[in-house]
């Protein structure tokens, strides 16, 4: 009964921890509930393969309270000389959803690249209406941002 008392208690343990990562990277950043970014996908892939590449567990860094993992450690030096030039921009939320004063699931697989800054959107639809006039969504983005960046996505509902 005690080893089983104690294997729940370090189940527990362990899903606190999980909790307060999450909750260290504040609101701005769309993380896990382990802390981790982009669901684990390389920013730095998306300008120099073209593409997300999952990466590897054992090859990370800290950036704005988040965990972000990398291919290589190439990578991750790359973005530890410069994070915020491949972190996704609004903490990795939707772009479009930012637009629109929300803060909502930005899908790693459903990003684009403009003028040099990652953007993810929720879902392929969501990105066809946001590729309507994108610069005009990133720039009501921008002001958004600055409105809601430290506010929790469940209190924009």
């Amino acid at each position: 009964m005690m080893k089983l008392f104690k294997g729940a208690f370090a189940a527990l343990l362990m899903m606190v921890g999980a909790t307060v990562s999450a909750l260290a990277a504040g609101a701005d950043v769309n993380t896990t509930v382990t802390g981790l970014a982009l669901r684990g996908f390389d920013p730095v892939s998306y300008f120099t393969a073209g593409a997300p590449q999952s990466g590897d567990v054992n090859i990370t860094a800290e950036y704005n309270g988040a965990t972000y993992r990398f291919t290589t450690e190439a990578n991750r030096d790359t973005f530890k000389s410069d994070p915020a030039k491949y972190a996704p921009q609004y903490g990795g939320f939707c772009a479009f959803g930012t637009a629109m004063g929300f803060k909502f699931d930005g899908d790693p697989h459903v990003w684009k690249i403009v003028d040099n800054k990652l953007y993810l959107n929720l879902s392929e639809g969501v990105q066809k209406r946001w590729n309507e006039d994108v610069p005009g969504f990133i720039a009501t983005a921008d002001t958004k941002w600055t409105d809601i960046k430290d506010t929790a996505p469940s209190d924009l509902q």
